[in-house]
């Protein structure tokens, strides 16, 4: 059975949970809370797409382990001050993520949904996001269209001119996958047009 920062691994690129969430190790119970849920709601198997559901799954019991590890005191006391954690506590085992979830965050409705997007478009949080894609990826289209909420192949032209902006004042490099991106890899994403629908509550 693969440990847990295997599992991290597998699955974020990252087998510090800090770096799994992306924030800094001196990081508050709230801003550990507000990276939990932001990034669970990315990979929550209710919000995904069939045919990932089982990886999305995975990825989301991931993450709730690290976060009830890093929302608990003497927990997170232990892994900071020596890399361990409570592996195979029978806690860990039993428990039903979802229900975790659920019990962290209040029920989202279409309209919450609708009304964060319409503020979320053009915003500072969306460009911060959107550089954060942008730069973990190296410039692949693919994965900033996945990593970035609300993001489709109709956005494509909107979100590529606000990074050639980025690009040009000097806030991120010239990636070679982003300039030249091949044709091929341009249609293909087209015709596989995915919507991501996410809310994040600002806690």
């Amino acid at each position: 059975m693969a440990s847990l920062l295997d599992l991290c691994e597998r699955y974020f690129g990252a087998r510090n949970f800090y770096d799994v969430l992306k924030i800094p190790k001196t990081a508050n119970d709230k801003q550990v809370k507000k990276a939990y849920h932001k990034l669970s709601l990315l990979v929550h198997p209710d919000r995904v797409e069939e045919n990932i559901k089982a990886e999305a799954t995975e990825k989301f019991k991931v993450l709730g382990r690290i976060h009830s590890i890093l929302s608990d005191t003497e927990k997170r006391k232990i892994y900071d001050e020596s890399g361990q954690y409570d592996e195979e506590s029978e806690e860990v085992v039993m428990r039903n993520w979802a229900d975790y979830w659920r019990s962290l965050f209040k029920e989202i409705t279409v309209e919450d949904i609708n009304n964060y997007e319409k503020n979320y478009k053009g915003s500072e949080t969306e460009i911060k996001d959107l550089k954060r894609a942008y730069m973990d990826s190296k410039g692949d289209m693919d994965y900033i269209l996945e990593a970035v909420p609300f993001t489709n192949c109709e956005e494509e032209p909107r979100l590529h001119s606000i990074i050639e902006d980025l690009i040009k004042s000097g806030d991120v490099p010239e990636y070679t996958a982003f300039t030249n991106e091949n044709d091929k890899k341009k249609q293909r994403r087209k015709r596989k047009v995915r919507y991501f629908f996410i809310f994040i509550i600002v806690l």
